[in-house]
């Protein structure tokens, strides 16, 4: 469901940043998405965005709170791929020991 909402925004962005219709058809667009914004149901749309974020953001800080609270003396954590010997790509990518 996202990937096709994000999908038609984009295609639709795109149809009005690239519009070969002429000024009208830009002008009359300009003032479709400027009565749009000022509709409640945008409104509404952005205020329930925004709370999303403010979750999400709230979450994550918890996350990385909770981490760092699991953190053993020296600085660095323990998570489920080293205690199941996983191997994980550093920043360099994978090494070998050849």
């Amino acid at each position: 469901m996202r990937f096709r909402l994000g999908f038609v925004m984009g295609m639709a962005t795109g149809y009005y940043f690239g519009a070969r219709a002429g000024r009208q058809r830009y002008d009359q667009m300009n003032r479709a998405i400027a009565k749009l914004r000022r509709s409640d149901a945008f409104e509404e749309a952005t205020e329930l965005a925004k709370s999303a974020v403010e979750e999400g953001v709230e979450r994550a800080r918890s996350a990385v709170d909770s981490g760092a609270a699991k953190s053993t003396g020296n600085g660095h954590g323990t998570d489920e791929a080293e205690a199941s010997g996983t191997i994980l790509p550093g920043p360099g990518g994978y090494s070998s020991s050849r």
